[in-house]
């Protein structure tokens, strides 16, 4: 499902270079629960960017079902994010603006389907995560729960092979923590959805689950 091969990452800082990532290398296979683990500062949250197809890192190589990142570019690239990849972030990242349903329909939009066929796949999501109640509420008006909730419905709109979830229970407190934990647990189970999660909270690790310690951007026994 995801490879990558000697990712290494470093931002200016400076007169000299700050090392993020050093040495990286992943195996995900399909249906996999994958976390990525370690404090703050670790380099997680730059690592699921850059396998994710959302930053690039200063080398390495990054394979999605065969696909190369470092072969991608432009419309090819955002086309393979869009259709293939999903993502969950710490803080949300909804549109005030729209409802619940608009936001979660909206990356089905971008990828070119109808707006009838969104909203219906979009509805049935927020259905699965137990928001059926609140498809027409903006984020304003909606708990932190609720709107982590949304964001998963989001990520999983297009169907994606992966979704990358950064630090999803971060915002959140100890009862939407579990029940955000639970429901990726289950889609994991029943829909087989592979997922590579960075989290600082050891309390959502499952034992089944493949684990990567990160520590100062290197990977740690």
């Amino acid at each position: 499902m995801l490879t990558a091969r000697k990712i290494n990452k470093s931002y200016k800082s400076g007169t000299s270079r700050l090392q993020v990532l050093e040495g990286i290398n992943i195996d995900v296979e399909k249906g996999e629960m994958f976390f990525v683990v370690g404090p703050s500062g670790a380099g997680k949250s730059t690592l699921l960017h850059i396998l994710g197809g959302l930053d690039v890192p200063d080398s390495g190589d990054i394979c999605i079902n065969g696909y190369n990142f470092k072969k991608l570019k432009g419309r090819k690239r955002s086309k393979l994010i869009n259709s293939k990849i999903g993502f969950v972030f710490q803080f949300f990242h909804l549109l005030p603006e729209f409802t619940a349903v608009e936001n979660v329909m909206l990356p089905a939009l971008i990828s070119g389907k109808s707006r009838k066929r969104s909203f219906e796949k979009a509805s049935g999501l927020l259905n699965q995560v137990d928001l059926e109640g609140r498809v027409n509420h903006r984020p304003s008006q909606l708990s932190g729960g609720e709107k982590q909730r949304v964001a998963v419905a989001r990520a999983l709109v297009n169907d994606p092979e992966i979704v990358f979830a950064d630090e999803p229970t971060g915002n959140l407190d100890l009862d939407n923590s579990r029940e955000l934990t639970a429901l990726i647990h289950k889609l994991n189970r029943e829909k087989g959805q592979t997922f590579i999660i960075a989290t600082h909270d050891y309390n959502i690790v499952s034992k089944e689950s493949n684990v990567m310690r990160l520590v100062n951007g290197t990977m740690a026994g």
